[in-house]
Order: structure tokens, then sequence, then C-alpha cells
């Protein structure tokens, strides 16, 4: 029986992470499954295969497993980097087991209360909403800083991801996946075209 509480507080905690204290903040929906999975597929993983002799190797594997998993994906903020290794923390507390049900029941909720804290507007300050867009650029565009240029002056705001959905050659147009917050000035006005779903937009 004692061995399935961590689990548990594992499961509780990352909800808490999840949707107490990410969701409300930051908004950004998608980021929920992967908190999750990387939470519960750590715990699964590390139940599984824990011993006293694999522990730490197991441990450091994992970090190493979503570092590759990090390098390989979109942008992610910094901030969104601390969430994302809190939920591998507390997946690892919860799967390894510890000596004392206290003290990993005393990490798992030193680990949200950090993210509480140190997310805090009073501490780390205001952060502007992500705003997701789905943008055509009628120009293929092949070198990733002139393709940031041109979204930038585009929205007016900071572009904090720019993932290239398909680059056409032959009609000479980029299709782009953009992460990005408004700045001070207003943005200029992006047209939908005809057909296209809300997340849509054509740079002209």
């Amino acid at each position: 029986m004692n061995a399935l509480i961590l689990p548990a507080v594992d499961l509780l905690a990352i909800v808490l992470l999840t949707f107490a204290i990410y969701l409300p903040r930051h908004r950004r929906t998608e980021l929920v499954p992967a908190f999750l999975g990387v939470n519960v597929g750590v715990l699964a993983v590390s139940m599984a295969l824990t011993s006293s002799a694999a522990t730490v190797g197991l441990g450091l594997g994992l970090f190493g497993v979503l570092s590759i998993i990090r390098l390989r994906s979109s942008e992610l903020s910094q901030r969104e980097i601390a969430y994302y290794f809190a939920a591998l923390t507390l997946g690892l507390l919860g799967g390894i087991g510890v000596t004392s049900l206290v003290v990993g029941i005393g990490l798992m909720a030193l680990v949200v209360l950090a993210l509480a804290v140190g997310d805090h507007t009073r501490v780390a300050g205001p952060q502007e909403e992500l705003q997701q867009q789905l943008v055509v650029l009628d120009r293929a565009v092949t070198d990733p800083d002139e393709l940031r240029d041109r979204l930038r002056a585009l929205l007016g705001g900071e572009v904090v991801t720019a993932r290239t959905v398909r680059l056409d050659l032959v009609n000479d147009s980029t299709q782009v996946e953009v992460g990005w917050r408004a700045s001070g000035r207003t943005s200029p006005t992006v047209q939908a075209p005809a057909g296209a779903s809300a997340r849509e937009a054509v740079a002209r």
C-alpha cells in the first residue's frame, strides 16, 4: 500500500501544477498533454525499472531523453522548460521511491511550490499571452532568420516560435505556424483567405 502513495501524490502534484498553476497563467492548452505525458511516462518507466543499482543512471538517462526531445521540438520559453523539468522530476520522485514517504512528499511539494512562487507575476513579472497563428507567406523563405524578420514585421510583435509547415518552391510560398506576443504598437491586420480556418492567414 505504501508503494502506491508516492505515485498517487505525484499524480495529484502534476494535476495541480498543470491545471491550477500553469494553465490559468499561460493558457497554452497544447502543452497540457505534454506535461501530463512526460510525468506519467516517467512515473511508469521508473516504477518498472527502478532498483538500487539503476536509480541514478535511470534518472540521468530520462533527463537526457527529455533534452533530445527538447532539441527536436518547437522552441519553448524558459518558463515552459521549467515546467517540463518539474513534470519529469515529479515523475521520478513518484516512481523511483525514496526511503521516507515524508521526504518524498516534501520534495514534490517543494517542486510545485517553487514553480508556483517563481512563476508568479510578482516575482517573474507579467507575461503577455502567447498567440498561435498559421501564416502563409507569398514567398518561399528558407532562411530561418529572414523568416523571423518577415513574421516580426508582419505581425508587429515578438516571434517566439516559427515552425515551417510547408515550403513550396514551385508556387513560391511558405506556410508557417507562429507563436508570438503582441508588442506595444498595433500590429497590422492579417486577412484570412476564403475557406480558411480562424488560425490561417496570408501575408501579402
